[in-house]
């Protein structure tokens, strides 16, 4: 098989069979102890896509997982969330050591979900969309905390299906999601320092970016291209400028954009619609008005308030 080829699986059953699984239980559920899955034999990488989501807790000593376009080895206890059509890959990289897995993941269908209440709100999660260098580091607490919720889908996955099951299940699911989304905030508050590094390499990404001569031709910065260059996703970001700020990355953007016209305002003799053009706008009433939004006056007001 190619190396940029994709492997992709409709169905937990078809995932299964190819990683030498039991077949599950519910054809739109499977709750899968690591420590039981076979070795990984395949030889190189495979990249893969599967149309299910898929959230997991593991340690796999010298596995590396490439998620998106970021490698990540699993040496230590993480939790991790792929959603449908997400592309991944498993090698083994022992290299004469032993290989140790544990932990486990849970793979959930969307058909499982649908009609009901998570199926309004599973897709609200941010970090469905975050890169694996970006999962979530549990502390012991915490990792007692979520194992005793897999504990519970478990028992219940394994249980005889009756009318209340799926219900049951679907509770266990949000309890879960929604401690995994409690403890990914702890995340951003207590790695406070790398996140401030991440928002002053975002600060000097715009400087630099403002300061271009070429911005008439570039146009103004987007969301996706400054998280895309700090190599982490959009919605990461703006969910550690909402933490650190307050404010989202366009408004970050917006504020830095109007720190700019502000000197160009007030220290050189440019004309209002060359700083807009200057600036990136294409259009002259986009820049005041959003001018005006941030500071309660127009580009003239400001500038005439320094005469």
């Amino acid at each position: 098989m190619k190396t940029n080829s994709i492997k992709y699986f409709n169905s937990i059953s078809e995932f299964h069979q190819f990683v030498s699984l039991p077949a599950p239980l519910h054809p739109l559920i499977s709750v899968v102890d690591v420590g039981t899955v076979p070795h990984w034999h395949k030889g190189e990488p495979i990249n893969m896509s599967m149309d299910f989501y898929s959230i997991s807790v593991k340690r796999m000593r010298n596995y590396k997982v490439k998620y998106g376009q970021h490698s990540f080895d699993f040496n230590d206890g993480i939790m991790s969330f792929m959603s449908p059509k997400q592309v991944f890959s498993i090698d083994v990289d022992n290299k004469g050591e032993k290989v140790e897995k544990s932990g486990w993941v849970i793979y959930i269908h969307p058909d499982f979900v649908w009609n009901t209440s998570l199926a309004k709100t599973i897709k609200a999660y941010d970090f469905w969309d975050y890169s694996l260098h970006e999962s979530l580091f549990l502390s012991d607490k915490e990792e007692t905390i979520i194992g005793s919720i897999i504990d519970n889908i478990d028992m219940e996955y394994h249980s005889n299906i009756d009318k209340f099951s799926k219900n049951i299940i679907i509770s266990h699911i949000e309890a879960l999601l929604n401690y995994a989304d409690r403890f990914y905030h702890r995340q951003f508050i207590t790695r406070e320092k790398a996140n401030h590094e991440i928002l002053e390499r975002l600060d000097i990404l715009l400087t630099h970016y403002f300061n271009d001569d070429n911005l008439v031709s570039k146009g103004l910065p987007t969301v996706g291209n400054l998280a895309g260059s700090l190599n982490i996703s959009a919605k990461y970001l703006s969910s550690l400028l909402k933490v650190l700020t307050g404010q989202n990355t366009q408004q970050h953007i917006h504020d830095k954009l109007i720190d700019k016209a502000k000197e160009k305002l007030s220290t050189t003799n440019l004309s209002i619609s060359e700083i807009a053009y200057g600036l990136g706008f294409e259009h002259l009433q986009s820049f005041s008005k959003l001018f005006k939004t941030k500071t309660n006056q127009s580009p003239l007001e400001f500038r005439a308030s320094f005469n």
